[in-house]
């Protein structure tokens, strides 16, 4: 491959999406909009959400519907947020071409907070199509084999994005933590995730169950990490083009989000 096509394909990026209240931070909605900044500019977006798990693969809206507003409790203002970005039917059409038969369609659901709340912040105008995925497993192989089957929309300009939490245990979230407070657990998983990830270190990433400190207490459920494994399968011809973007802790938990290419 020429130099001048590696130049063109799109990066693949993993990112820590944060709750509703995420457009509230000082920092956070900037250290996004700058990212999506230096990026080059996507034809579509494709998104693989922590928050939506359904088997065999499903493709969200293609066309433009509301938001899926999947979570409980917020004050009212968060439910009027809109992000009306353009369907992406040209892209579920390579996705399902990609991806082989199996793969059903919700046409009525929207991008869930995953997909829509870091959206808001790299691409407010809501003028790239954007297209969710759903993740048909928790296993880790199983993912990885799925972003590499994504990988080839790269050349085509879609950004593909895993949108979880570099650590996720709400039970111990600390909302009136400092910003860059966070708990031993917390602070020992993200070191041990940003030295895998510099050292390209893809087994123990897969392995991360086994291989991290504070790997159950980080992720007492799995769904948050998992999105990193399509992002790293997707990124493959790239893990040599790797690094850690935004770093630091929101409530306590590792809001690390990686590039790869």
């Amino acid at each position: 491959m020429s130099h001048s096509a590696i130049r063109e394909r799109m990066p693949v990026v993993y990112l820590s999406h944060g709750a509703p209240p995420l457009a509230d931070d000082p920092v956070w909605p900037g250290q996004l909009a700058e990212w999506s900044a230096e990026l080059p500019r996507p034809t579509a977006i494709l998104v693989v959400s922590a928050h939506w798990e359904d088997a065999p693969v499903t493709l969200g809206a293609t066309t433009t519907v509301p938001l899926t507003y999947d979570f409980w409790g917020f004050p009212e203002h968060y439910y009027a947020v809109r992000y009306p970005a353009p369907g992406a039917p040209e892209l579920a059409a390579k996705v399902r071409a990609l991806l082989g038969p199996n793969v059903h369609e919700a046409p009525e659901r929207g991008l869930d907070h995953g997909a829509y709340v870091p959206l808001v912040e790299m691409y407010p105008a809501a003028d790239v199509p954007v297209l969710q995925l759903s993740m048909p497993t928790l296993d880790p192989v199983g993912l990885y084999d799925l972003g590499r089957r994504l990988a080839p929309l790269r050349e085509e300009g879609v950004l593909i994005i895993g949108s979880g939490f570099f650590t996720h245990n709400l039970s111990e979230m600390r909302r009136d933590a400092a910003a860059d407070e966070a708990p031993g657990w917390s602070r020992e998983f993200d070191d041990w995730g940003a030295r895998a990830v510099a050292a390209g270190d893809v087994d123990a990433l897969l392995n991360f169950r086994h291989t991290a400190p504070a790997a159950g207490r980080a992720h007492p459920r799995t769904e948050h990490f998992a999105p990193l494994f399509v992002a790293l399968g997707a990124g493959e011809a790239d893990l040599s083009v790797r690094r850690s973007v935004i770093d630091g802790f929101w409530h306590g938990l590792a809001k690390r989000s990686i590039q790869l290419g």
